[in-house]
This record gives structure tokens, sequence and C-alpha cells, in this order.
């Protein structure tokens, strides 16, 4: 059986994909740091490259590269401090609150299920006893708590540890000598194949530049949706939680998963005493069911845009398949380089068609 250039040509970068995707999964906890590093130069490139326009040559690049870097620090380590205020207000709330809700599901439910012939009751003692023995202490007990948990798990610590260190230095590095290194990886291409690869990259370039700067927009549009729609509620933790839930919507499901459990509970231990459950219910049902409506139907398609065209069944699986190689680092990943994937699988089927019209 003969083989055209073109299926030559898929045969063999299918077999170089397959290597690629063996090694990246071998050596997955090794790569994350390199991984992120790589993605989070390329989103802040431009930055540098625009503070250098702007200074016109009298700003190094050394400069450059850690304004830029600094900022996107602080700019992190805000958004992990929106959840002091959560954490600081909640707890108290849920010592207290705690048995009376769980009281009140047991005295809803157990009748209601006892109708479909199911017994269902609540320890209700026991879990208060273990909410008062955990919950008890104040934020700094916790976090102590919390530290104590991560030197027994030693190899957690030290991949977390060691990640907050790495990713940084490998940020540093690709964003002063980025360019460069896109040169000669450039030259490693053979000639005759620059052509395309020039097009393939300036395609793929496209859909991430339309994914990140749409994607941002939703974030920015959303964190204020969610914020003052919680405020209107009289949500006392309305702006961190609103925020944190525009902000979290860049990892799609997870982070919608994580603001709608934290405004519910905000909502049950600072409504039950007066409002009930009933109120809570309505709060989270029009305030991220509109949210949801809004980014689905109006914000993700205009903002984003249908280019990147990804299925939601496709979605669903990047995100595993990513999460399973690479952890919480492939699930924020798993979309931009799907979108990559994406447009080669494009050019990969248009090049096989027109090479079955042209042999036809």
């Amino acid at each position: 059986m003969q083989f055209t250039p073109t299926q030559k040509s898929f045969v063999t970068w299918s077999l170089i994909a397959a290597l690629l995707l063996v090694l990246l999964w071998l050596l997955g906890p090794v790569l994350t740091p390199f991984v992120v590093g790589a993605v989070l130069a390329y989103a802040l490139t431009p930055l540098v490259d625009w503070l250098d326009d702007v200074g016109r040559g009298r700003i190094p690049r050394l400069l450059a590269v850690v304004v830029v870097e600094l900022l996107f620090i602080i700019a992190m380590l805000a958004i992990l401090l929106l959840m002091v205020p959560i954490v600081a207000k909640e707890l108290p709330l849920l010592r207290e609150q705690l048995p009376l809700l769980l009281e009140a599901v047991n005295t809803t439910l157990k009748p209601w299920l006892a109708q479909w012939g199911i017994r269902f009751t609540l320890n209700v003692a026991s879990i208060k006893s273990f909410a008062m023995t955990h919950l008890s202490g104040n934020v700094e007990d916790i976090v102590g708590s919390l530290l104590a948990s991560l030197k027994l798990g030693g190899s957690v610590a030290f991949s977390l540890i060691g990640n907050a260190i790495l990713i940084p230095v490998v940020l540093f590095y690709l964003l002063m000598d980025w360019d460069r290194l896109i040169g000669q990886l450039r030259d490693l291409i053979p000639p005759r194949l620059r052509g395309a690869t020039d097009s393939f990259m300036a395609e793929a370039d496209s859909v991430l530049g339309q994914y990140l700067r749409g994607q941002l927009l939703v974030m920015v549009i959303l964190a204020v949706f969610y914020s003052v729609g919680l405020a209107l509620f009289g949500l006392d933790l309305a702006l961190p939680i609103g925020v944190f839930t525009g902000l979290a919507i860049f990892v799609p499901y997870l982070g919608f998963g994580v603001g709608l459990a934290l405004a519910t509970l905000a909502g049950l231990l600072e409504f039950s005493a007066d409002s009930g459950l009933g109120y809570t219910v309505i709060m989270v049902a029009v305030v991220y069911g509109a949210g949801q409506l809004v980014e689905s139907i109006y914000l993700t398609p205009r903002l984003v845009g249908e280019r990147i065209g990804l299925h939601p069944l496709a979605v669903i699986f990047a995100l595993l398949a990513f999460g399973q190689v690479l952890g919480f680092v492939g699930i924020l990943v798993a979309l931009p380089v799907s979108a990559v994937l994406l447009v080669a699988i494009r050019r990969i089927r248009e090049s096989y068609l027109t090479s079955r019209l042209y042999h036809g």
C-alpha cells in the first residue's frame, strides 16, 4: 500500500504527538512549573514588550520583566487574600449555626423520606461535638493546624513549596528570553516547512489571544455581576464571594461550583435565623442562575468567540485528561492547549481532504 506525502506526514506527526503525550504523562509532576511558566510567559510577554515600546529602549528589559512579574504576583496574592474574610466570617457562624441547620434538615427530611420507606436520621449530637472540636479555634489556630498537617504530608508540602518557588523563576527567565527562544525553535524547523508552521502559529496565536482577552473580560464582568447581585440580597460577604466567583470562572465548572457552594454556605449561615432556607435558595438560584445564563448565552459566545469551537463534551474531556496528567495546573491550561490542538486537527483534516480530492 502506497502512502501519499500528506498521509506520511500525518502518520509521522501523529506518532510524534503520541510520544509527546506519553512523555508528558510520565513527567507530569516535573513539567508542571515549566508548563505553567510557559503559559504565563505567553500571556505576559505582550505587556513586557509594551513597556519596552513605551520606554523606547530607555527601560531595560530586566526592569520591565521585574515590574510585570511583581504585578502578577501581587494580583495572585490579592485573589488568595479574598478567602481570608470568607474564612474569618464563616467559621464562627458555622460553629454556631451548624447544629441548628442540621436539626432543621433532620426535622424536614426525616418525615418526607419516611413516606418512601427510607429511614434517615442525622446524629446531630456527634456532629455538633465534631464541629465544636474542630471549629472552636480562631483563624490563626486553624492555619497552624493546616501547616501541621502539611508537615505530615511532606511530599505534598514539598511539591507546593517547590512549585511556588520554581514557577516565578521559570517565568522570569522565559520573559527575559521569550523572543530569542521562539526564534531558536523556529530555526529547528526545516525551511520547506516554515511557511506552513508560521501560518499555523499565527492562527494558534490568534485563537489564544482571542481566548485570553475574552476570558479576562468575562471574568471582570461576572465578578461585578455576582458581587452586585449578592449585595442586593443583603449578603455581608457579597464582595469577596462575588469577586472570587467571577475570577474563578477561568477554571470552567470548578470555579462556578466553588463560588456557588461558598455563596450557599454563607447564605445559610447568615440568613438561617431570620429568613430561613428559602431565602438562601432564592438568592443562589436568581444570582447564580442568571449569571450562568448570561455567561453561556451572551458573554462567552460574544467575547470569547465561537472560533475556538470546542464542544461541551470536548471541554469536559479536556479538563479530565489534563487534570489527570498535570493535576490542578492541567485544569488551568486545558482549554487554551485544547484550542491549539483543535487548530492543528483542523489543518490536518483540511490537508487530508485536499489530498483526497487531488488524488481522487
